[in-house]
């Protein structure tokens, strides 16, 4: 399938520049869109041709293009149907149709379509998992173990108390400017989803761990550039690579991955399971909802509820483990 489709270039535009979705949300649904235009292109070149033999797949009788934008209830729920066989998992599949939701909505918009084929498609039931927390314990294990006496462990040290106090994506940690501290506030800026800005307090273990990080680099004489650009009043990534250049979300998973294996902790913690365990600490230490969906950057309240099934499950263990009469 030709990867620059028009109408799905435009929708990926619209998703980055519009909706402002992150450059692999957007790929994500490019892939699914590619895999239904896949679909579509095999569809039309083995249907019969008016004298029995197969049809051809030239631009003169596919227009895959037009085929996207005319496909209706039926040849979706077909191409679900192949989606099935492949045996995708209940959330792949959810989001495959989330794709195809968002896309002709779009196309609906712009008027490229009188009725979206979507209405009549419903998500498929998933079920519920709750999100993975590790205890204070191995937080805290986890928080000793890079060494902070060099630049590059004084770094992944305030990377991780930063992503436990604040409850942070990994995506706005790195996103995060010297500028977005405020320091006499004690909190920092954060630029979520959509590019909605968030004030979030930052905790006086992170806190201080990013001035001994700062201070440590600035020392450091491999990082002169980083300074001059501070100097220069340029935006100065908070945290860096060993380049001197804005750090990624993957090389935070690889650190992480890295201080995981030192301590002799899970190896399927994820910088998001530190994200779960910050909401799920301050639930258990009588946060209210409210205020965590705000931390979080939730747009919607039930997206943290999900959170008390967790706290809930954790008092449950907790009963039948401890109570004499509990079974």
């Amino acid at each position: 399938m030709d990867n620059n489709i028009k109408i799905v270039q435009e929708f990926l535009d619209y998703l980055r520049l519009e909706r402002h979705f992150s450059p692999y949300t957007a790929r994500c649904y490019g892939a699914d869109l590619r895999q239904f235009g896949e679909f579509l292109t095999n569809e039309f070149e083995s249907a019969p041709a008016t004298d029995g033999t197969a049809a051809l797949a030239t631009d003169a009788t596919v227009n895959l293009e037009n085929e996207m934008v005319s496909a209706d209830t039926v040849l979706i729920r077909k191409f679900l149907a192949y989606l099935g066989e492949l045996e995708y998992s209940p959330s792949t599949l959810a989001r495959k149709i989330a794709t195809l939701r968002s896309f002709y909505k779009y196309l609906a918009r712009i008027g490229r379509v009188e009725t979206n084929p979507m209405i009549l498609i419903r998500t498929p039931k998933q079920s519920k998992r709750l999100p993975k927390a590790i205890s204070v314990e191995q937080i805290e294990q986890l928080l000793a173990t890079p060494n902070d006496k060099t630049t590059l462990g004084a770094r992944d040290r305030a990377i991780l108390e930063t992503l436990y106090s604040t409850g942070i994506r990994v995506s706005e940690l790195v996103d995060l400017n010297r500028a977005d501290m405020d320091e006499i506030g004690e909190a920092l800026t954060i630029r979520g989803k959509g590019k909605k800005e968030r004030v979030v307090p930052l905790g006086s273990h992170a806190l201080r761990a990013i001035h001994h990080y700062i201070q440590i680099l600035a020392a450091d004489p491999h990082f002169t550039a980083v300074r001059d650009n501070a100097d220069a009043g340029q935006p100065t990534p908070l945290f860096i690579n060993k380049s001197g250049s804005r750090l990624s979300s993957r090389s935070v998973r690889r650190k992480l991955d890295k201080y995981l294996a030192e301590a002799g902790l899970d190896p399927d913690i994820s910088p998001h399971t530190l994200r779960h365990s910050f909401a799920t600490h301050l639930l258990d230490n009588g946060a209210d909802l409210r205020s965590v969906q705000e931390l979080l950057g939730h747009q919607s309240l039930s997206t943290t509820q999900v959170y008390t099934h967790l706290t809930t499950q954790r008092m449950r263990d907790a009963y039948d483990q401890a109570h004499p009469r509990a079974s």
